[in-house]
């Protein structure tokens, strides 16, 4: 397989836990956000995918996946040990409910794109962005916090695909100096994570790109 990633991407980051826990060797294809204009947005990479984002899942059939959620659902849908979704249907929908109040409410406010957007074609400083984004991950994480059980991860003393999206954010909540304090819950969870071989091997300044 190949995996199209940065190493700072989350949505990359989500998918290469998921990987790294299913025991999956893949080869990381780089595609740089930022330089050369932006790699995804070169010709050759929206042949790849063309909503010209990353990650991209190239099988060895050759088939292509998008979307991380979609791509570590499959993955744990074809490489079923160790499971990342509950059995019970209930179960399933409350972890899947914690993934996408990240990966659907607030990554995407925060991604690339848009602060991009915000500096380029609104003319907004960074203090201002820093601010949006800081406003983005607070009111996720306020929500999110109160969400979390007692267990030693986001959904009880398993892993699942919730802690797989939960992490990436808080990484990404740190670089960019989000205050954590009141989210004791998330950072412990975090730390918990931090322990796994899995998600040490996925972590940013771990991937060969990593600058």
């Amino acid at each position: 397989m190949k995996l199209y990633s940065f190493f700072r991407s989350s949505a990359a980051y989500r998918v290469r836990i998921a990987l790294a826990l299913k025991g999956l060797a893949f080869e990381t294809i780089a595609i740089h956000l930022q330089k050369d204009g932006g790699q995804n947005l070169k010709p050759d990479y929206r042949a790849v995918n063309p909503q010209m984002r990353v990650p991209t899942l190239m099988l060895d059939s050759g088939a292509l996946l998008t979307q991380s959620l979609a791509i570590v659902e499959y993955l744990d849908e074809i490489h079923p040990q160790p499971p990342l979704l509950p059995r019970d249907a209930l179960e399933r929908a409350k972890v899947r409910a914690l993934a996408q109040l990240i990966a659907c409410d607030i990554h995407p406010l925060n991604n690339v794109a848009p602060l991009r957007y915000l500096k380029n074609q609104l003319g907004q400083d960074q203090a201002k962005i820093d601010a949006w984004y800081h406003h983005w991950v607070i009111a996720g994480f306020d929500a999110l916090e109160t969400m979390l059980g007692s267990g030693r991860y986001c959904f009880g003393d398993t892993v699942t695909l919730a802690d797989i999206c939960l992490v990436p954010q808080v990484a990404n909540a740190r670089r960019l100096k989000v205050p954590l304090d009141k989210y004791p819950r998330i950072v412990a969870i975090d730390a918990a994570c931090a322990k796994l071989p899995a998600f040490d091997q996925a972590r940013p300044e771990n991937q060969p790109d990593a600058e």
